[in-house]
């Protein structure tokens, strides 16, 4: 396929790349494995070893505007918008070191393994309560009945949000993601009311931490600033658990989801879900396959030789994980679900480098606990006739809605 037509045909927007965006992607590995797409102004990097080096080269490759998928500016009603807000909060998954470096040893001080691992109690808890909500046989959309709330209200116990905040923080976080993409004027305007509101939200959160001390993360982060030198802003602070929130929750959904896509194509899966000395090696492959985010976008600081081919400085980049995590040239039979691969550790689901996801330990316990609990609690789990609905995000790919049903079959 030549490179014309690459630029064509990549659309991840479309409803046959939203279903099958790896015929396309592995066409481009052998082609053309860095494309230019002059409708998006978008280069496109397809191979692992050219994705791993936008990911680690943070000098070249700058992560401003990791999340704007928009090859526009903002629409000047929707900067008015955002106007309301804070355009400055800096969040840690689009800021350069020095910033970064900040941002991220506060998370270290405050997000620490020992706050996690005290988690899986209330995962499992949780877990057990929107189960022990379903009947022993039926049909439901699981999407919105576990996959959603399951990590919003894991999210929520962690940064000390009330439960009835939760839901609306779900549509704001949403906004938040989709303000940056094309589309509508008139609901890239709602999307901003609602970046606005989830911008002001997190602040207040911050703030009330500073006049009543907490032990949830949001304390823990308002408390640790003063070992930082100088200590973070709240604004700084703010960004994090926006940020925490809204990824942290869409990526674990969406891995839920593609989990048991892979689930109906591979029975055996079931098995190994089942077995604890299995289930974390399927779940990392169930992420190399259908990985929750398909990649994230940086810019070029100068002109850099990427896949054969010149990247002018200027450029929007998309760092395509999905792509490299079917790469054949490091994954034999990128196509297979095979977690006793010897490459699985290679795999990039979530980042590599300075950006490597902070929330990652998290998913991975809640992921663990989650499949399992779904095949033991809904005996003989499958897709059922109900809808069956695949998100529409640029740079993510998974369920909005997933009909399933369980028990002896009719």
């Amino acid at each position: 396929m030549n490179t014309a037509t690459l630029a064509a045909r990549f659309d991840p927007l479309s409803p046959e790349q939203r279903e099958n965006p790896f015929d396309i992607l592995a066409a481009a590995r052998r082609d053309q494995p860095v494309f230019h797409v002059p409708a998006l102004d978008l280069w496109v990097v397809t191979r692992y070893d050219d994705v791993l080096a936008v990911l680690k080269d943070h000098e070249t490759f700058s992560s401003t505007g990791a999340l704007k998928s928009a090859a526009a500016p903002l629409p000047d009603e929707v900067a008015a918008v955002l106007a309301a807000g804070y355009r400055e909060m800096p969040y840690i998954i689009e800021v350069d070191p020095p910033q970064h470096n900040r941002i991220r040893g506060l998370v270290t001080k405050a997000f620490t393994p020992r706050r996690i691992a005290a988690l899986e109690p209330i995962i499992r808890r949780i877990v057990d309560e929107l189960l022990d909500a379903l009947p022993p046989k039926g049909e439901i959309e699981l999407i919105g009945a576990f996959a959603w709330p399951l990590p919003l209200r894991v999210l929520g116990e962690l940064l000390g949000l009330p439960r009835e905040d939760l839901a609306q923080l779900h549509v704001w976080g949403n906004d938040w993601i989709l303000v940056q993409q094309d589309g509508p004027l008139e609901k890239r305007l709602a999307h901003a009311k609602g970046t606005v509101a989830l911008q002001h939200y997190f602040l207040d959160a911050v703030r009330r931490r500073e006049r009543e001390p907490t032990d949830d993360l949001i304390g823990a982060l308002v408390a640790a600033r003063d070992h930082l030198d100088p200590p973070l802003t709240d604004l700084e602070i703010a960004g994090l658990p926006l940020d925490l929130m809204v990824a942290g929750h869409v990526t674990v959904t969406r891995a839920i989801g593609n989990a048991l896509h892979v689930l109906f194509s591979c029975p055996h899966l079931r098995q190994q879900l089942l077995d604890p000395a299995v289930a974390p090696d399927a779940i990392e492959e169930i992420l190399r396959m259908e990985s929750p985010a398909q990649g994230l976008f940086r810019t070029a600081t100068r002109d850099a030789e990427l896949g054969g081919v010149t990247i002018p400085a200027g450029a929007r980049i998309m760092a395509h994980f999905a792509s490299a995590n079917r790469d054949e040239c490091v994954f034999l039979n990128p196509d297979a679900f095979a977690p006793d691969r010897a490459e699985l550790v290679r795999h990039i689901a979530f980042g590599k480098g300075i950006h490597f996801c902070i929330g990652a330990p998290l998913a991975r316990l809640e992921l663990g606990i989650a499949l399992p609990a779904l095949l033991q609690r809904l005996p003989g789990l499958r897709p059922s006739g109900g809808p069956r609905v695949r998100e529409q995000t640029f740079f993510a790919r998974g369920f909005a809605q997933l009909a399933v049903a369980w028990g002896e079959e009719a």
